[in-house]
């Protein structure tokens, strides 16, 4: 099997497309200048979208993306649970921008309550910031490449 490598993004052009082996024949792909995502599994006609879609909000799907092998991307959201979360945000497929909202740690109290059972931070609402087309700029805001 090959082994993971970059290339070009057909939705951005930009070279910051992460490739990776599902198997022989098929690969994942990860845009790191769009943000977008796809596989080639993913094709127009061939793949069960309908039920893939049921549970995109709504500007996913307005969005997505079918480069010229029928693949479809779609934004991805990003969630690590001691940093934040990245995700598109927006009114509509003409008004999108990146969002990201930093996470908090529990108060002592918050942890003694029941719904925080095993979790040690949550979103803070405050923290919400927009970073218009740049994906990388709210990856790097909720700490992503710190180590």
């Amino acid at each position: 099997m090959t082994n993971d490598q970059m290339g070009t993004c057909p939705k951005c052009k930009c070279d910051g497309c992460y490739i990776a082996p599902i198997n022989e024949t098929n690969f994942n792909y990860f845009c790191w200048g769009c943000g977008f995502s796809t596989n080639d599994l993913m094709i127009e006609g061939e793949f069960d979208f309908v039920g893939y879609e049921e549970t995109l909000p709504e500007l996913y799907k307005d969005v997505k993306y079918v480069d010229e092998k029928k693949r479809v991307w779609y934004p991805i959201s990003i969630n690590i649970p001691d940093k934040g979360t990245v995700f598109l945000n927006g009114k509509n497929a003409k008004d999108t921008q990146w969002a990201a909202i930093k996470v908090v740690e529990l108060t002592e109290e918050e942890k003694a309550q029941p719904k925080y059972k095993n979790i040690t931070c949550k979103s803070d609402a405050k923290s919400l910031k927009n970073f218009e087309k740049d994906f990388i700029e709210a990856l790097d805001y909720i700490g992503m490449f710190e180590k």
